[in-house]
């Protein structure tokens, strides 16, 4: 019997040999189900495209617990290295701890450029972060939000089919703040072009962390940030996908032509 759910395995897309290779990355509690239609879109227009699955993620909750914020970087650093074995010319692409991650390690590994999606800058402001360990010894979950599950997303029928853990798991949000720590520490050490892209609709990671994000990018060699509508958090099944597809393909592109007229 398989330990990942069915349907929220890791992918890989090959390419053609002389295009980048895209590196995605889904996000806390989820799935690489989450970023495969990306991957499907990227891969049809020619680039290799892997999506990982980050330790302890798409099996069950008590995996997840187990796991600390390096063991997700580990498995950044693992799908980067099956990449290396096809081109030197990589993307991260990554959603919400995604491209937390994709940022992070953009600092410590070769790569063209990165993708970030939804991205979060900080946790919000709770007294009980400083005491997350020892409270998760005696509670285990909380809730991902106050309001009913599939609230925030546009199209229905796209959340229908979402795959994340259901609740988010309090030791694992400790780690999430350790790993947001980290990044914040790297941003200034960026200094590959860097896109970000957020949903003005997002209730769960909230708009104003693209702008926190931008501004500590003081070294990337370029950066964008893109809004769009119509979207909850979770923008590469949402309903403005298309349009955060069609944002991606852009920046590679624009990137990749600055590369063969330099």
């Amino acid at each position: 019997m398989t330990q990942i759910i069915p349907t929220a395995e890791p992918f890989l897309f090959l390419g053609e040999p002389s295009k980048p290779a895209c590196l995605l990355i889904h996000g806390f509690t989820g799935t690489p189900k989450e970023m495969r239609w990306m991957g499907e879109f990227l891969n049809q227009q020619g680039y290799t495209c892997l999506g990982i699955r980050l330790a302890g993620h798409a099996t069950e909750p008590e995996d997840m617990i187990r796991s600390n914020w390096t063991d997700w970087t580990a498995s950044v650093e693992d799908g980067y290295h099956i990449l290396r074995g096809v081109t030197d010319n990589i993307f991260f692409v990554g959603l919400s701890m995604g491209g937390v991650l994709s940022l992070i390690m953009s600092a410590r590994l070769a790569v063209r450029g990165v993708v970030a999606l939804s991205t979060p800058y900080k946790l919000p402001d709770d007294p009980r972060l400083k005491h997350v360990d020892w409270i998760s010894k005696i509670i285990s979950y909380l809730p991902k939000s106050a309001e009913e599950p599939g609230t925030g997303w546009f199209d229905q029928e796209a959340w229908k089919d979402h795959i994340s853990y259901p609740r988010n798991p309090i030791r694992s949000i400790g780690q999430l703040d350790r790993l947001l720590a980290a990044m914040r520490a790297a941003l200034p050490q960026v200094r590959v072009p860097v896109l970000l892209i957020h949903s003005k609709n997002d209730s769960y990671v909230l708009p104003d962390n693209i702008e926190l994000i931008y501004a500590d990018l003081l070294n990337a060699s370029d950066k964008t940030k893109l809004y769009v509508t119509g979207s909850g958090h979770v923008v590469p099944r949402d309903a403005a996908r298309q349009q955060v597809f069609q944002y991606a393909l852009e920046f590679i592109q624009r990137i990749e032509s600055t590369k063969a007229s330099s």
